[in-house]
């Protein structure tokens, strides 16, 4: 990566509807909702303007209490690329625009893996997406389907993601190949991609995977991949994982 600072926007999509954590965007951590903590980190990147993308008035009274802008986003949309792009469209940004998708449920990102994951697609103009990874070391991590993985080639080019575990060492089924990968899931956009997206359906390998960034691949989009400069510690999707967060940040 190089010293170039690009321009970019920070999009953080926050649903309150969670299947596993319903209201999660308001969870109380250290007594300011952790959609907040999500905005603090964004703040902290450096971009160009922040926004919120939701579908809730409670979750956009508390971003709105932040002096955060807000924008209401349809409640039908199936993923947060899907949120994106209705923001990045009635922004009217550029195609050219680079937006970055903080998750509204990741209080911990680092603001220097956001400001990665923009220069590298700002570096990469074959690009349409970027996105980070880290290396796999173990075998249990390198088998579990929760464990996303990807194979990426020249130039760093992703090739594919699954759940499964790729690279397969053909002669040694039981080892760990040193390409292995684990995905993690923040991305880069340019927003003509993200005009792209709203008219792709669902693809037959996302269908299979369950994973949107397959869609999107096998539209011919390039995603450009990097090994993380740091690995972000995980996101909250149950109440235990917010507990693990509340201690991380009172430990910090």
């Amino acid at each position: 990566m190089s010293n170039n600072k690009p321009e970019f926007y920070i999009v953080i999509p926050a649903r309150y509807d969670s299947s596993r954590f319903p209201g999660k965007p308001l969870a109380d951590i250290h007594g300011r909702p952790m959609i907040a903590h999500v905005i603090d980190c964004a703040r902290a990147c450096g971009a160009m303007d922040v926004v919120v993308a939701t579908d809730d008035e409670r979750v956009a009274a508390a971003v709105k209490a932040t002096g955060t802008r807000v924008c209401m986003t349809s409640a039908a949309h199936p993923s947060g690329t899907d949120r994106i792009a209705e923001v990045a469209v009635a922004e009217n940004w550029d195609d050219s625009s680079l937006v970055v998708n903080l998750q509204g449920d990741e209080p911990l990102t680092p603001a220097a893996v956001v400001r990665q994951v923009a220069a590298n697609l700002a570096e990469h103009e074959w690009a349409g997406i970027a996105t980070l990874c880290t290396p796999i070391s173990s075998l249990a991590d390198f088998r579990n389907p929760n464990i996303v993985k990807v194979v990426a080639g020249e130039h760093g080019r992703a090739l594919y993601f699954s759940r499964a575990p790729v690279p397969f060492v053909r002669d040694a089924p039981d080892s760990v190949p040193p390409q292995a990968a684990r995905h993690i899931g923040i991305y880069a956009y340019r927003v003509g991609f993200l005009r792209r997206w709203q008219q792709l359906s669902e693809s037959p390998l996302e269908k299979l995977e369950k994973l949107e960034q397959l869609r999107a691949m096998e539209a011919g989009v390039a995603i450009h991949v990097a090994t993380a400069a740091q690995v972000p510690p995980h996101g909250v999707d149950t109440p235990e994982q917010l507990d693990a967060v509340i201690r991380f940040m009172a430990d910090s």
